[in-house]
């Protein structure tokens, strides 16, 4: 289960009585909606799927790739079908590469998304084992899917570009800045990140 509603708004005002700035801006433009995924192999697929095409492309992909596994198939379905039928449903190779090392990893049991390492870390580097899951994908998976309070996506454009505007800093902070600009913020990292998105989509007015 993701960071709940409740959580989140908890997270996000005890992170108000240290930043004042957030504060102001939880005041400004609201609280964010929660972000809650489904846990399990299909959360990741989709993402696998929709990587660098369009949401309207990555939505009619699924739809075919339910149409021919079934609306509750497993990653041995997928397994089962060859290039030829995964292409007719819109997978390039390097899609079904990726597609296959997930399927496999969890059929082998080495991908157990019921049992995943508590310690994020270690989390991060299991999923990042799969071909095409890189560090943002597998953060993003253990924020929303199940909603661990203090996973901090500090290469995601949007959450830098969050931080460089609550900070008013003169320039957007790289990856390895943001990361550290945020220790003060642990262990509510999570529930700043998903303010910096709403943050990012809601511009001073």
């Amino acid at each position: 289960m993701g960071l709940t509603g409740e959580k989140l708004r908890a997270d996000l005002d005890a992170l108000g009585a240290r930043e004042p700035r957030l504060a102001q801006e939880i005041a400004r433009i609201g609280y964010p909606e929660p972000r809650i995924r489904e846990r399990g192999t299909t959360t990741l697929l989709r993402t696998i799927v929709g990587q660098q095409v369009s949401v309207a492309a990555a939505a009619s992909m699924w739809g075919k790739l339910e149409a021919e596994l079934g609306p509750d198939f497993t990653p041995a379905c997928l397994l089962a079908r060859d290039f030829e039928t995964l292409r007719a449903c819109g997978l390039s190779r390097q899609k079904q590469g990726y597609a296959r090392s997930l399927c496999e990893l969890v059929e082998a049991g080495e991908v157990d998304f019921d049992n995943l390492p508590a310690d994020d870390e270690e989390a991060i580097a299991l999923l990042t084992r799969i071909k095409g899951i890189g560090r943002w994908s597998a953060e993003i998976y253990l924020l929303f899917a199940e909603g661990r309070a203090d996973i901090w996506p500090a290469g995601d454009l949007a959450v830098q570009e969050g931080v460089k505007r609550l900070l008013d800093m003169p320039e957007r902070p790289a990856e390895k800045a943001t990361r550290a600009l945020a220790q003060d913020w642990s262990p509510q990292r999570g529930a700043m990140a998903i303010f910096t998105w709403h943050f990012y989509a809601n511009p001073a007015l």
